[in-house]
């Protein structure tokens, strides 16, 4: 359904997903006046506590997307992995935002890299990689160097396999299960960034300053901003986020990562994957910025004017993972950082259990 339907204050939005991404934005819609409505599979969900409504069924359910679909003004998504065929069906019967294509460009990275490529933005060199024929002749054309990584359902370092070795090519396909993948040339990067940039219904687009992510055991660990990086990098980097999302004609917040490899003094930029949903390197905005990324999105598939993405504070973005968030009192004492617990029932190593905005006055 492509209609250019727009909210009014007490309309509901209906959320694909009940994880922390979920309950940030039913706590932004409730803020703008707006309703929430979750869609999920887990009767746990943390989102649940904060939405107006909630349905726990399976998203293959056609009799409990139908309900769904008639109690809601609109529909959006907080993951990436949302079915095929259940964003399909819902649009069929009620504007989807982002849309369909976001979904299926990103949910393989094949497809990502080929749009990518075509929307004229620097990414890294590829392969497409069906067989281990494949991987040792793609593995030789990079030098013997590479990362290997499932077309599909990879995510904080699932699905791939970085291969510096002879030893780290023999049987590469066979360890990753034998599945449509990709090999990327492995590139020497300073740093890894990312750009939250949103769209409106009538195209125009807001993208915030550039993170500089630190990650650790493959999730991100911090986001600081702003991320020691040159105007005309800032600038490269806005420009090629907005390409990507006018190429999809999207309409919502996108988190983009990216590269940052250093050559004689320069700096360069290479898209290294899409989200098209809020992101977690964008969670520094809630308290660093006037307007949030999930106030921005609720906005933007709401049909509304999008915020200003200025930032007016510096900020490094802390995630709690696992037991770190069992620190909680101590952070609630810093005098200049902001907690977010995301109210998960059962702490587990590896798990996002929340975050922290540390805050500092603004100096670039």
């Amino acid at each position: 359904m492509t209609d250019k339907i727009r909210l009014s204050p007490g309309d509901t939005i209906g959320i694909l997903g009940g994880g922390q991404l979920g309950r940030m934005l039913a706590q932004s819609a409730a803020s703008l006046g707006l309703k929430s409505h979750i869609f999920c599979p887990d009767p746990n969900s943390p989102a649940f506590d904060v939405s107006s409504n909630f349905t726990v069924a399976p998203y293959e359910d056609v009799d409990a997307l139908d309900r769904f679909a008639a109690a809601v003004s609109v529909v959006t998504y907080e993951f990436e992995n949302v079915p095929g065929p259940t964003a399909a069906h819902l649009d069929r019967k009620v504007a989807v935002r982002p849309g369909a294509r976001a979904l299926s460009v990103s949910q393989d990275r094949l497809s990502e890299k080929q749009f990518l490529s075509d929307a004229g933005v620097a990414i890294a060199d590829f392969r497409e990689i069906n067989s281990q024929e494949d991987v040792d002749r793609a593995v030789a054309e990079f030098a013997g160097k590479g990362v290997l990584k499932t077309r599909r359902f990879g995510y904080d370092g699932k699905g791939q396999l970085m291969i510096r070795t002879p030893n780290d090519v023999a049987m590469a396909h066979e360890r990753l299960g034998n599945v449509p993948s990709v090999l990327e040339a492995l590139i020497d990067f300073e740093c890894e960034v990312s750009v939250i940039v949103a769209r409106d219904l009538d195209g125009n687009c807001a993208s915030y300053d550039i993170a500089r992510n630190h990650h650790e055991n493959h999730i991100l660990k911090t986001s600081t901003v702003p991320a020691g990086v040159a105007k005309e990098t800032l600038d490269a980097a806005r420009n090629m986020a907005e390409k990507v999302v006018t190429g999809l004609d999207y309409v919502g917040v996108m988190g983009v990562e990216m590269f940052l490899v250093k050559s004689g003094g320069s700096e360069q930029l290479l898209v290294n994957e899409i989200a098209p949903r809020v992101h977690n390197s964008g969670h520094w905005t809630q308290d660093a910025c006037l307007t949030s990324q999930f106030d921005q999105h609720i906005r933007a598939v709401a049909g509304w004017p999008l915020g200003a993405a200025t930032r007016h504070s510096d900020v490094v973005m802390e995630n709690l993972i696992g037991h770190d968030a069992d620190d909680w009192k101590a952070v609630l004492e810093e005098p200049s950082a902001k907690l977010h617990l995301y109210g998960k029932a059962e702490t587990r190593d590896g798990r996002k259990m929340g975050h922290v905005n540390r805050i500092s006055s603004k100096t670039g």
